[in-house]
């Protein structure tokens, strides 16, 4: 696996812009296509925003993304010190129920993944994990 990229910032989603442009430009640079890199873009987003939203409480914090190239595709690690939270584990929700009988929250885990090839999550000492592994297409 080879790094391409790494940025370090405030967890805060007046930096998600600027998440979004590197991780973008990576995925451009890994030849992904127009519509692949759209659909990285979204998955990132949804995640970036949870670690802002819930991950130190309403603390400050940090945000580790790192992007790397890797055979058939693409890794990008989302890292960060706040609540242990696996979204590997969590259920996904009933997509098929009623609007006002669903229960509110979910929809962006499983969003994440059915547009990411693979999701892993791990936890290292105090540090969250996330792992995308996007496919380039054939």
């Amino acid at each position: 696996m080879q790094a391409i990229a790494h940025l370090k910032l405030r967890a805060d989603l007046e930096n998600l812009e600027r998440t979004r442009t590197l991780v973008s430009e990576c995925a451009s640079a890994q030849h992904f296509g127009a519509a692949r890199v759209s659909e990285i873009e979204l998955a990132l987003e949804e995640a970036f925003a949870n670690i802002c939203n819930y991950a130190y409480a309403g603390q400050p914090g940090e945000i580790e993304v790192n992007c790397f190239a890797e055979d058939g595709g693409m890794v990008i690690e989302l890292t960060d010190s706040g609540i242990s939270f696996d979204i590997t584990i969590v259920d996904d929700p009933d997509i098929t129920a009623d609007l006002s009988e669903r229960e509110p929250g979910g929809l962006g885990i499983f969003l994440i993944r059915k547009l990411i090839d693979e999701v892993v999550y791990r936890r290292e000492g105090d540090k969250n994990i996330l792992r995308l592994f996007v496919v380039r297409e054939s």
